[in-house]
């Protein structure tokens, strides 16, 4: 893109391409515009009623412009216990994870034992492949 808000004339670019396309590409071409320009820029609006003027910041902030603002981001310091305490927990949920997979595994023998020999070789071979 050269410049903010130019769109290309694609059908100069691409004179074998269709309308669907060409639509296509513009479109894209304006969401890229939006993502790079628009949601980055600061809004000033007037009041009609008042005259007062009024900035709107932008959606989304860079991380250098934040830079040269000197924005401090708070650290995510975490106490030690909180740390243990997190790992205990996920060890837990893992260990709880492969308990259900073995139970559930065993419960689907038990349901493929009750069924005719022919249905269960075709479970079993179908289960195989896969």
């Amino acid at each position: 893109m050269a410049k903010p808000y130019k769109i290309p004339d694609f059908r100069k670019m691409y004179p074998e391409a269709s309308e669907e396309v060409i639509a296509v590409l513009r479109t894209s071409e304006r969401k890229m515009q939006y993502q790079e320009y628009d949601l980055k820029r600061a809004r000033n609006i007037v009041d009609p009623k008042t005259g007062e003027k009024m900035t709107i910041p932008s959606r989304e902030d860079s991380y250098e412009r934040l830079q040269e603002m000197a924005v401090q981001f708070p650290e995510e310091n975490r106490s030690v216990e909180d740390q243990i305490l997190k790992k205990i927990e996920c060890e837990q949920l893992h260990k709880f994870l492969l308990e259900l997979s073995k139970d559930v595994h065993l419960q689907t023998r038990r349901q493929l034992s009750f069924m005719p020999c022919s249905t269960r070789r075709s479970v079993r071979w179908n289960w195989r492949k896969n």
